[in-house]
């Protein structure tokens, strides 16, 4: 069969098991001993070589990105309930909190995203999604700044940033919950539009 052929054709069934027995394994050591969790214990719970793993997965950001995907129905369904409050102010500061607990899913998940942001690599399987995070970011600040409840200079790059220092501080288990709070009404305070003036 020629090369047209085989790119229409669809993965063999145990290609497509393999890869979810891989990201289910993932999911599951991630939640356990953060990202930097072993890859080869990873490839030995999904019961395949860690040779598989890697034809699946090149890299740890590829696994993690391919995880993080898995997870991203959470975000989703957030998005739509924020969509229905009809009030930008608070469709932010909600968008806010579910960047953060999407950031907490994992300990250790803020620095390979932090990673991607500041190298800006192309390669890097962690950079489109982060991307896209944070212009979804900044179409919630675009909006609350059309209805006079955001700082004109504020980008949603700046809260995005923010979203992942709260969620790295949070998994550092360094802090309580009031602390936390009173780190958000400090992000919050710090974008908010205050009086018309900037």
């Amino acid at each position: 069969m020629g090369a047209k052929g085989q790119q229409g054709r669809k993965p063999r069934a145990d290609v497509q098991r393999n890869r979810a027995a891989l990201l289910e394994a993932a999911q599951r050591h991630f939640l356990r001993a953060g990202v930097g969790a072993s890859l080869e214990a990873v490839a030995k719970e999904a019961g395949v070589g860690p040779a598989t793993l890697y034809r699946h997965f090149p890299t740890r950001e590829a696994l993690l990105a391919a995880v993080l995907q898995t997870r991203s129905e959470e975000l989703v369904a957030r998005q739509e309930d924020i969509a229905l409050l009809g009030d930008a102010s608070e469709a932010l500061r909600q968008w806010l909190r579910a960047l953060e607990e999407y950031f907490s899913a994992f300990s250790g998940l803020p620095e390979p995203l932090m990673a991607a942001v500041r190298e800006r690599e192309p390669d890097n399987p962690l950079t489109l999604p982060c991307d896209e995070l944070i212009a979804t970011t900044d179409e919630y600040v675009r909006a609350a700044q059309l209805a006079g409840h955001a700082r004109p200079s504020v980008k949603g790059y700046d809260l995005y940033l923010a979203a992942v220092s709260v969620a790295w501080i949070k998994g550092t288990g360094t802090t309580d919950e009031e602390s936390l709070d009173r780190l958000r009404a400090l992000v919050e305070s710090g974008y908010r539009e205050q009086g018309g003036e900037e």
